[in-house]
């Protein structure tokens, strides 16, 4: 297998070809949204190459990765149930985890499991950002419903009605951007 070629794509490096590589968080490319916060993707997939339309997407094609930055009271996505199993990491900070209904509170170093068909978000809590690593699995056959949920929308994470595509539940939020978090190099330092 070769090294894979990073480029900078407007908010970082992404790979632009196939193959193996190695990048720094800080030097990665990061997506932003006012609704949503901010994620490093660690590919080069539509929203990062926004900038950069010469560019082919490349995504991994088994696992998706992603570190998201999610303000207090912001959710960092809406209320939605993958046929996929997704896990996840809470590296700093503290948010509020809204699962088949229910809510609890995350904080650094909890980690989530959820198997396929499980309903949930995020929403920061706290003072500061909270830092979670998402991961999930992939593949052609695999759907997503955005169930609709009092609870969830009480949190500004939730549908109206229930979604069955990302462009429908997401219609009326801005589409993520190439950019890069206030403060990124202050997240990453020792405390």
């Amino acid at each position: 297998m070769t090294e894979a070629r990073l480029e900078d794509v407007g908010s970082g490096l992404a790979p632009v070809t196939d193959g193996w590589f190695t990048v720094g968080v800080l030097d990665a490319a990061w997506v932003t949204n006012d609704a949503f916060g901010a994620r490093c993707l660690f590919e080069a997939d539509r929203p990062v190459l926004r900038a950069r339309p010469d560019l082919e997407p490349r995504r991994f094609s088994e696992l998706g990765f992603a570190l998201a930055v999610v303000a207090p009271g912001r959710p960092s996505g809406m209320y939605h149930a993958e046929s996929k199993q997704e896990d996840f990491l809470v590296l700093s900070g503290e948010c509020l985890l809204i699962v088949e209904g229910e809510e609890r509170v995350l904080r650094a170093w909890d980690f989530v499991h959820f198997p396929a068909g499980t309903a949930h978000a995020f929403v920061g809590a706290g003072d500061e950002p909270c830092l979670i690593l998402m991961v999930g699995a992939r593949g052609e056959d695999k759907t997503i419903v955005y169930p609709a949920s009092d609870l969830a929308r009480s949190r500004a994470a939730g549908v109206d009605a229930e979604a069955r595509s990302p462009a429908e539940a997401y219609a009326p939020f801005p589409h993520w951007q190439p950019g890069r978090p206030e403060g990124l190099a202050e997240l990453f330092q020792p405390r």
